[in-house]
């Protein structure tokens, strides 16, 4: 086709949301319950349209997650996770989303804003199942965002941030088995950490978390980047690990 009888394509850019944390020991996701067509009603990621052609597309996705929730992206470290543009996503029309990762310690609750009637925090394990069913391509971007999640866990230290200044090996145990969705064998958890130096460092008190003997106390170390990595064990059917 020659360059005169070309035109551009409708296509509308989007940007989806992947926010994630731990409450109560499980991996929560942000949710919002969708206040207009399409799939009024529905839970879904937050996320929506760019203001104008002049935005930036992490902008709107900042300005996304404080109106559908009223939570400051720009406090978060947001990064890239993919672009989602299949023909039939959307029945508006050929949209196509870039998504954005985000998983952070602390969060508070949300407050529902703008086109979202109500934004919560729900089991990310509830969603990816089905139990919880999500509009659109939702579920497949947060299974995607959820992998990440559980590699970044691999290569890095962000375990520890969701811990407290000190914590037990027991408390980093509990972050790595909420994100991973396995049981750790503690053993076999301990001799990986001791395996990788710098990650976490005696913090030379002790903690009495039973009547027996007070749990060593550690903090987090100056390693960011694990080598080796803390790589997720090979699983049960019942959701333990091997050896």
């Amino acid at each position: 086709m020659s360059e005169d009888n070309w035109s551009p394509p409708a296509v509308l850019l989007a940007v989806d949301l992947v926010i994630l944390t731990l409450r109560s020991s499980r991996l929560q996701v942000l949710l919002v319950e969708r206040g207009v067509d399409p799939y009024r009603g529905a839970l879904a990621l937050p996320g929506g349209f760019l203001n104008n052609a002049a935005e930036d597309i992490e902008a709107a996705a900042n300005r996304e997650l404080r109106e559908e929730a009223d939570l400051d992206g720009t406090q978060l470290h947001l990064e890239q996770l993919r672009t989602y543009g299949a023909p039939e996503r959307d029945p508006r029309g050929r949209i196509v989303s870039v998504a954005y990762l985000a998983i952070a310690p602390g969060l508070p609750e949300p407050v529902a804003g703008s086109d979202a009637a109500e934004a919560s925090w729900r089991s990310a394990d509830d969603a990816l199942s089905g139990v919880i069913e999500l509009a659109f391509d939702h579920r497949r971007i947060l299974a995607d965002g959820v992998e990440r999640a559980r590699a970044k866990l691999e290569h890095t230290a962000l375990a520890t941030a969701f811990c407290g200044s000190t914590f037990t090996i027991s408390e980093l145990q509990q972050v790595y088995e909420a994100v991973w969705g396995v049981a750790l064998d503690p053993r076999n958890f301990y001799r990986k950490l001791q395996g990788v130096e710098g990650f976490i460092v005696p913090a030379g008190t002790d903690r009495r978390v039973t009547k027996g003997r007070p749990a060593r106390l550690f903090r987090a170390g100056p390693r960011t980047v694990l080598h080796p990595p803390m790589v997720r064990p090979d699983t049960c059917e019942n959701g333990g690990e091997h050896g």
